[in-house]
């Protein structure tokens, strides 16, 4: 080739690549050809815009469902989703997981169903692994402290941590998001729902922790999801089987429940759950906040600026079908609020009515259909930053590797000295420490469920004899165990007893005028034992932790100085 043809060969390509530039500034866009997918290399919101612009009203409304399954491995019904119609997410609950390996197996099995689609767009698959109480991982994943614990102990580095050791073992699962942090302050000790998943009573402090345990999840590489929006804290109704009804002006809201979404938000949580959550005089007409305009798009979208992801609690719970008056009703309602993904914990049928009203809704509706678009770009968005990084879970996760990674031993290491930061001392009698007499006679109480009670008091005092009752009792059961205990604990010097709950407290109670020496271990919320100021000695432990076990019996035998403080600014 001679020199003017190549010249010319240049200036050519030079005018081109100009042309294309010019196009590019004025149209914003990149060129994307037809047999482009998810992992094509182009920039995230062009590809969104793409992908959105090639799926059909099938593929958008799957895009923005959330679907759990019954059994230890997903059924044919939810692979045929996943496979046939492009379901977007699935979530794992506590029935899926006693066997982490099949866990491993099924997110790999769906997840290759995903991507065997046309565009390859890969499943977000979320769980509940909040800590402490709640755990719907089970197997061999570590069982933490909880968020109270952090609370008491008082560290924003713990609710890093915490949140960062979590992660790291779900995602070993190719879990790649994780509805908590529950930021939902403890404002009505008689909660029966939030209890000690809460950090405590403070909102700054409760926007803290929490920000603190998203950026852990974040760095392990699990994308947090802040919950329950605007605030759950304030009742004793739980949402699976009534409308909870939080009798607060907005105000109030303004001030208290919204304070930890506000330093989320600030903090960029990349997700955050809507409860089904009634708010009576700031909405009259009784609707949910999940299913809220209101709350949703005028308040979090507008008022508090936020930009993530919008995700219902479980569509399955009675706080919103109640209002709605049928499932796909809700789902409606739930999508035209302003979510961006909505959760059944049950895999829908393949014509059921949620799937096939809302689908014709998207044709005879142009609002409701841009409104679906809107949703399933946010969602297809988020997946292209998220599985396009360094540091996301694997959509096929290795079950041979998972001894090496579950539990995780760092994290062992760290859940323990965090329980030992969280225990409080709130009533230090003569058994702190306790140094039984050579000869005295000491009686362990607690639950069948707790073997790590038994176990640990017997590591440090071997003149123990065993009192059990259940976790859970019915009134009648716990009238005759506290008869019994009492008859019991006549014939021994010191009683341990474990308090998980109101039924155990009252069989403690029933030691409250024998004139014994009487130790309490306050397990989950502390608020039943709060007023047992007959006791000796009454330690704080704010879960059924093996960690928090080792936690209350070190302190009790002198081991360590409790320092933990009750992160409530009242008691009853």
């Amino acid at each position: 080739m001679n020199r003017n043809s190549k010249k010319k060969r240049f200036l050519t390509g030079a005018v081109f690549f100009l042309t294309a530039v010019l196009s590019f500034a004025q149209t914003g866009k990149v060129k994307i050809p037809e047999n482009a997918d998810f992992w094509s290399d182009y920039p995230a919101e062009d590809l969104a815009d793409f992908l959105v612009s090639r799926m059909n009203s099938e593929e958008l409304l799957s895009q923005i469902l959330m679907f759990g399954w019954a059994g230890a491995e997903p059924s044919e019904l939810l692979i045929r989703w996943v496979y046939e119609r492009g379901l977007g997410s699935v979530k794992v609950f506590g029935w899926n997981t006693d066997n982490i390996n099949l866990v491993a197996q099924s997110v790999s099995t769906l997840q290759k169903k995903s991507q065997e689609r046309k565009f390859k767009i890969p499943l977000f698959v979320a769980t509940d692994q909040e800590g402490g109480w709640i755990r719907h991982v089970k197997g061999e994943t570590s069982e933490t402290p909880g968020n109270m614990a952090i609370g008491a102990g008082g560290y924003p580095i713990d609710a890093y941590y915490s949140g960062y050791y979590i992660s790291r073992e779900i995602k070993a699962l190719g879990i790649n998001m994780n509805f908590a942090p529950t930021v939902d302050n403890y404002t009505n000790l008689r909660s029966s729902v939030i209890g000690p998943r809460s950090f405590g009573s403070d909102p700054d402090f409760v926007g803290q922790l929490g920000a603190s345990f998203a950026a852990g999840s974040i760095d392990a590489g699990v994308i947090p999801t802040a919950k329950h929006f605007p605030g759950h804290g304030d009742t004793s109704l739980d949402s699976h089987g009534n409308l909870p009804q939080i009798d607060i002006d907005y105000q109030t809201l303004e001030n208290r429940e919204l304070v930890p979404f506000k330093f989320l938000i600030a903090e960029k949580i990349p997700a955050i759950m809507s409860g089904h959550l009634g708010f009576p005089k700031i909405i009259a007409n009784g609707e949910p906040a999940s299913l809220s305009k209101v709350f949703l798009t005028d308040i979090l979208r507008n008022r508090l600026g936020y930009e993530g992801l919008i995700i219902t609690d479980d569509m399955m719970m009675n706080g919103a079908t109640m209002y709605a008056g049928s499932l796909s009703r809700a789902f409606r309602l739930a999508i035209e609020a302003g979510n961006d993904i909505v959760i059944s914990s049950t895999t829908a049928h393949w014509n059921e009515n949620l799937w096939t009203s809302n689908l014709a809704l998207m044709d005879s509706s142009t609002a409701f259909r841009q409104t679906v678009e809107k949703a399933a770009r946010r969602v297809i968005l988020y997946k292209l930053n998220y599985f396009k990084s360094q540091n996301a879970a694997p959509l096929y996760p290795d079950p041979a590797s998972l001894s090496e990674k579950i539990p995780d031993r760092e994290g062992q290491k760290f859940f323990l000295s965090q329980a030992c930061r969280s225990i409080t001392a709130y009533k230090s009698g003569n058994c702190l420490p306790f140094n039984p007499a050579p000869n005295e006679r000491i009686l362990l109480a607690g639950q069948t469920q707790f073997p790590q009670f038994f176990e640990e008091a017997k590591k440090r005092y071997s003149n123990c004899a065993e009192f059990k009752f259940d976790y859970e009792m019915g009134p009648n059961q716990a009238d005759w165990m506290s008869r019994n205990i009492e008859t019991t604990a006549r014939n021994f010097d010191t009683v341990i007893i474990c308090v998980a709950n109101e039924r155990s407290a009252m069989i403690a109670q029933s030691l409250k005028n024998l004139g014994k020496k009487v130790v309490i271990m306050s397990v989950l919320s502390p608020v039943p034992v709060l007023d047992f100021t007959w006791a000796d000695t009454i330690l704080l432990g704010y879960s059924y932790s093996p960690y928090t076990f080792q936690a209350l019996f070190g302190a009790l035998n002198g081991e360590f100085k409790p320092q933990g403080e009750l992160p409530l600014s009242q008691t009853p």
